[in-house]
């Protein structure tokens, strides 16, 4: 068996570089997925974004309202199985939890909900607000317990969320040790978005061991007095430079100058019937090898590189790097099916899936009303009989069959198209065929606007993209004296020979002009006006370039060189609140690296102006 941790950054992103859901799983080649900040909310998750063949997948989403925390974290697990319904198979679970409080789903009214073993000490609003964020999914897989979790970042001078982080890894450390103390095994993976050692971190300082969260973290594994193994460690005790996240806005990965969050651990005996036997534990004894998968496609190729420094940079992508572990030994459990939380029965997925008869049956039900309308326009009244469908309800628990939600469909006497209505409940319906007799009036429908009627006055209200620079001449003066001048010669030509408003304009021969003599003045008239006005628009398109080049040269002399390298700096702006919020500077151009490479950022720092810099 094969367990895979990913920070995907975005699970739109990803399934968008590889094509499809069903791809991005299969480019894992794993039997258990687990996925971090997915970016989704709930009323988000359709099929496109939460079903594959082959693959059941739970999600948690953000249900908090907080300003920058909609649509942000959430956290999914894919489990592939042969099959969901009767199945043997470990990565199938038995059962399934969002959040690892047990409140959520509860209303927040509902005083009778009882929180989860270990958890009675935290007041109801403390776990509900840790598991508002979507951060946390648990997995029963019979043989062990699998968290899927996306830890907090806070900053160092953010207290708030500081606080929240400390209560995400209290209540986390209480849910573990309850489930240890019944003898179950448990696999822990995910972003905790904490280094634990400085062999972790590139920039450790003096000061890296002294952070309560890495103290905690320390804490909880077997060489401290805890329970879990850190399995990459495990299996890779002295490697360096392992690291799993980089900043996106520095190029850290260019140079590997990133940290390492990403984590499997895990706890517990080992399966054999023996296993208390010295030597033997979960670890030992069931995982082959855990490694960071660092040459796995986590961005659209390109020919451009990875990095190119720049104004205000990000690199598109993942900023992290998947990690895998290997399971041997690991024996099947009993017959069971999917869940009841998996995607597959959610209200927003299951109620829009459509079987191929209600399809043909909406169909044949349009065509009906389009006859129909065609019909009434030769008689005052025509009636008609057509088929529609009505429900016949069945509890989902009886349902072993995917895409058993049918949607039904009614014709409304009130209007003149046809109804799709779905039922979203947690009862499913199912479609039978009824007899309906509809009337429709010719009057009511001859009343209704024409569509081609419609389509012609939209069409000729869009303008085309040169009216757009056509100035008005009563708008802009410059136009108006020169399309004067133009037409004012032309009008002059024609008044010299003019005897009177009424009197006939004579030709070179003494006759009257004829028509097409009359055109040809016409046009030569209105090239004028288009050739005057092409010209200023050409002389205006001139001055906007001599322009942009001025600033752009301008700020080519203004931007500083790096003392490192003698190359052009980069300017950022200061986005952090506080005093130098919104200030520019200018930094070296190079991606970040270690201090003894030459070839990394230098750390040249200078503001952009005496104006910005910070009193």
């Amino acid at each position: 068996m094969k367990i895979v941790t990913y920070n995907v950054n975005g699970l739109r992103q990803r399934i968008s570089q590889f094509g499809s859901l069903l791809k991005l799983l299969n480019s894992f080649d794993a039997d258990i997925i687990c996925i971090q900040e997915t970016k989704l909310r709930r009323q988000e998750l359709t099929a496109d974004f939460s079903i594959a063949d082959g693959y059941e997948s739970f999600f948690s989403c953000t249900r908090t309202s907080d300003k920058g925390r909609t649509g942000y974290s959430g956290v999914a697990t894919f489990c592939r199985v042969k099959s969901a319904f009767s199945s043997v198979e470990v990565a199938l679970p038995l059962a399934a939890e969002e959040g690892f409080t047990g409140l959520l789903g509860c209303s927040r009214k509902d005083e009778t909900a009882s929180v989860a073993e270990g958890l009675e000490e935290f007041s109801r609003e403390e776990l509900l607000k840790v598991d508002s964020e979507g951060r946390c999914i648990i997995t029963d897989h019979g043989h062990f317990v699998l968290f899927n979790l996306y830890g907090p970042r806070a900053e160092s001078d953010d207290a708030e969320r500081i606080q929240f982080k400390l209560n995400f890894f209290k209540i986390l450390e209480k849910r573990w040790e309850s489930l240890l103390g019944r003898g179950r095994r448990i696999f822990v993976v995910g972003d905790l978005n904490i280094a634990p050692c400085a062999i972790d971190r590139c920039d450790a300082g003096p000061d890296f061991e002294n952070n309560e969260f890495r103290t905690w973290f320390r804490s909880m594994l077997v060489e401290s007095g805890g329970h879990f193994f850190d399995v990459f460690r495990a299996k890779n005790p002295n490697r360096r430079d392992a690291f799993t996240c980089w900043p996106s806005n520095t190029g850290a990965e260019q140079f590997n100058y990133g940290t390492r969050i990403d984590h499997i651990l895990c706890a517990g005996s080992c399966l054999h019937e023996e296993h208390d036997i010295e030597g033997h534990n979960l670890i030992a004894c069931h995982v082959k090898e855990c490694n960071i998968l660092t040459e796995y496609k986590r961005w659209k190729p390109g020919n451009a590189p990875r990095w190119k420094g720049g104004w205000n940079i990000k690199l598109e992508g993942s900023d992290h790097a998947p990690v895998y572990t290997s399971l041997v030994k690991i024996p099947d459990v009993s017959h069971h099916s999917t869940p009841s939380l998996a995607a597959r029965y959610l209200p927003s997925i299951h109620g829009l899936q459509q079987t191929l008869v209600s399809v043909l049956m909406r169909r044949q039900a349009a065509k009906q009303v389009k006859c129909h309308i065609v019909s009434s326009s030769f008689s005052d009244e025509s009636i008609i009989s057509g088929d529609c469908s009505h429900s016949v309800k069945r509890p989902i628990t009886n349902c072993n069959v995917p895409g058993a939600n049918i949607s039904c469909c009614s014709l409304d006497q009130d209007s003149e198209n046809t109804i799709l209505k779905n039922d979203n409940s947690e009862d499913l319906t199912e479609e039978a065929a009824c007899n309906t007799t509809i009337a429709f009036n010719r009057r009511y429908i001859s009343s209704m606007p024409n569509q081609e009627t419609k389509k012609r006055a939209r069409k000729s209200q869009q303008l085309s993209l040169r009216s757009f620079f056509q100035k008005n001449s009563n708008l802009d003066n410059g136009l108006d004296s020169s399309a004067t001048d133009v037409s004012g010669n032309q009008t002059g030509v024609l008044d010299s020979n003019s005897q009177s408003p009424e009197a006939p304009v004579m030709d070179d021969h003494g006759g009257s002009p004829t028509r097409s003599d009359m055109n040809g003045i016409a046009s030569s008239q209105g090239q004028g006006v288009q050739e005057g006005s092409r010209y200023l628009e050409k002389e205006k398109n001139n001055i906007a370039l001599l322009e942009w080049q001025r600033i752009q040269l301008h700020m080519q002399n203004s931007i500083p060189l790096c003392k490192g390298h003698r190359e052009p700096c980069v300017s950022r702006v200061v986005k952090k609140p506080g005093p130098t919020f919104g200030h520019r500077f200018y930094v070296c151009a190079r991606a970040e690296g270690p201090s003894s490479n030459p070839e990394a950022n230098c750390g040249y720092f200078r503001w952009a102006s005496m104006k910005s810099r910070p009193k």
